[in-house]
């Protein structure tokens, strides 16, 4: 029925369940169990449970049900299962599949504690990881044989913004016969098209765009209904990590505008890079929406947009970097990220403080890189806040 639905009436309407009041609005069902109306149907519903039929809101509820199926209408993909926050979604996706001896290959550019689940959670289990630079389709080649399990990358990386082929390393997985994963916050719901260019898993941190107004952590892995229904569900609904019922209630009403927000927010993230672009006090400023982003035509076609993030380096380094976050009178200090408020954070010495000089250096995370989460505030306005504290930075 929503086949041909584009993709506001799909964040409106998809996924629907209402009860016999026939609500407008998605019904929150803050339930933890469910009761049955004999003994035998007990027992039936836990050797099956059918389509609308739940058991333990760690297994499944009808809020969640709406979310997960909207979410998937939206990427595309047969099937999502919701968990508790993003990070749940990233570790239950890799960890539901993988058994000791198994081979994953990932890019090294990754959010720390992703780092931390393949370098530490995964490696102490017995699986064997292999990084590579996700940029160099080469590296990938020589690092993917018929032997590994899954690829694992970001298709746009926390904090420098570098983008990984999600169509060429996919053929290079698939012909292997390896599961490729995404991790796609960066690019959003509303800018992905990782299905079609070959993904298989697709997850998200929902805290970010989904939700957009700070209040709720959450995540999601998007599959194929084997994938989710046989290899994730039954790994997260023994591990515990589903998500509530009022954070998919929370998720839901977040995306009802998703579209609109994220639209907006890229629209103000090009007018800010380019207003950035050249300032005296910047060694660089890293847009993919720019044309002097190495991997530019890459992004246009693969995303069709720069996306909702900026990052820019701060020449004289980490003082200056802190007297310009500091001097910011509209952007928020903070480590979060596709807020409906713009937000700036210095990853180094937070969201990847944990990662070794060495790991930093090779990445690209200067002392005064500054990562910028644009939100649905006035463009104008960004841009004169961030021109003030550009010139505050001097000392």
């Amino acid at each position: 029925m929503t086949d041909g639905w584009k993709t506001r009436t799909k964040l409106v309407h998809d996924g629907i369940r209402r009860s016999q009041y026939g609500e407008m609005a998605e019904a929150i069902f803050l339930t933890q169990g469910f009761a049955y109306p004999t003994a035998e149907a007990a027992e039936a519903r836990f050797v099956k449970a059918g389509e609308d039929e739940f058991i333990y809101a760690r297994y499944g509820n009808p809020t969640t049900r709406m979310f997960e199926e909207r979410i998937a209408s939206l990427e595309g993909t047969e099937d999502a299962f919701a968990t508790a926050s993003g990070m749940a979604a990233v570790s239950g996706a890799l960890t539901s599949m993988l058994r000791a001896g198994d081979h994953v290959v990932s890019s090294r550019a990754l959010f720390g504690s992703c780092l931390y689940i393949l370098e530490e959670v995964l490696t102490r289990f017995g699986v064997r990881v292999t990084f590579v630079d996700g940029a160099d389709l080469d590296q990938w080649r020589a690092a993917v044989t018929p032997g590994t399990k899954a690829v694992f990358f970001e298709s746009m990386s926390n904090p420098t913004l570098e983008l990984v082929d999600i169509r060429s390393v996919s053929a290079i997985a698939h012909a292997a016969g390896a599961l490729v994963i995404v991790d796609n916050v960066f690019a959003t719901p509303v800018f992905s098209r990782a299905v079609e260019q070959g993904a298989d898993v697709i997850v998200y941190s929902t805290t970010k765009h989904v939700d957009g107004q700070g209040r709720a952590l959450g995540g999601v892995i998007c599959g194929t209904r084997d994938f989710i229904r046989k290899t994730v569900e039954p790994y997260m609904k023994h591990t515990g990590g589903s998500m509530s019922p009022f954070t998919a209630w929370l998720h839901l009403n977040g995306m009802a505008t998703l579209d609109l927000r994220c639209r907006a927010m890229a629209d103000s993230a090009a007018r800010i890079a380019s207003a950035l672009e050249g300032h005296s006090a910047l060694s660089r400023v890293i847009y993919p929406g720019l044309s002097s982003h190495p991997q530019h035509q890459l992004a246009m076609s693969q995303m069709g947009s720069g996306g909702t993030l900026v990052s820019f380096d701060i020449a004289s380094g980490k003082e200056a970097a802190f007297r310009f976050m500091n001097a910011l009178k509209i952007a928020k200090i903070s480590n979060n990220l596709g807020d409906a408020k713009t937000i700036a954070t210095h990853p180094t010495t937070t969201t990847h403080q944990r990662l070794s000089q060495e790991q930093k250096d090779a990445l690209g995370i200067t002392p005064g890189l500054i990562r910028l989460s644009v939100g649905l505030e006035d463009a104008d306005d960004l841009i004169a806040d961030l021109m003030q504290a550009l010139a505050a930075s001097a000392g």
